[in-house]
């Protein structure tokens, strides 16, 4: 029961912190004529301990926010049960990127497939590099897999007499798409230094 009471005395405690801090970084702004956005700035329990306070208040879990890109949320890790946070693209922007994708596609339908090849390439291989963080694999491989789907689509409709089988679109995604893989580890790993 103690305990209980610590825990919540603490996060009053983050809580009187944080809309103080809101209530000085809203003054601050004011100073240069620019307003916080009120539908884009909101408080919520985030951390290590957000799962466990409340689900100990009968609250579920905690809720996920949007920023640079990401989803955000409370998650453990499999290997050592450990709280880390998991980040995934934000689906909205991926599908948005998707159809841009498809209608870029249609545009350079008679092109020769090694000049689209090399602009997938980089298509994908940006998009890898920026969004390739440790919890983001799924929706890279879902991202690839879907360009690849889409220039298949766009091939096929470039000859009636001619059909591109899937063995030979195989062959053309492994030569011209990358393979997702992380490229920012995570923070301790990326900044460790030994001496």
């Amino acid at each position: 029961m103690v305990r209980w009471a610590d825990d919540f005395v603490v996060g009053f405690q983050y809580q009187a912190e944080a809309e103080q801090f809101q209530q000085e970084l809203a003054e601050r702004f004011a100073k240069f004529k620019l307003k916080l956005h009120p539908e884009k700035t909101r408080l919520l329990e985030f951390g290590r301990f957000a799962a466990n306070n409340r689900k100990r208040r009968g609250q579920g879990k905690p809720e996920t926010f949007n920023f640079l890109g990401f989803t955000h949320s409370c998650a453990r890790k499999r290997s050592n049960g450990m709280f880390t946070v998991n980040r995934r693209t934000i689906s909205k922007r991926k599908r948005t990127k998707l159809s841009e994708m498809k209608k870029e596609l249609r545009k350079r339908l008679h092109q020769a497939v090694p000049q689209v090849g090399q602009w997938l390439r980089a298509v994908v291989a940006g998009h890898n590099r920026y969004y390739g963080v440790p919890t983001n694999l799924q929706s890279l491989y879902s991202f690839r897999f879907t360009v690849g789907r889409l220039w298949f689509r766009s091939l096929r409709r470039r000859s009636q007499r001619k059909r591109l089988t899937w063995e030979r679109m195989r062959r053309l995604l492994n030569h011209w798409l990358p393979w997702p893989r992380v490229h920012h580890p995570y923070p301790l790993r990326r900044l460790g230094v030994i001496t």
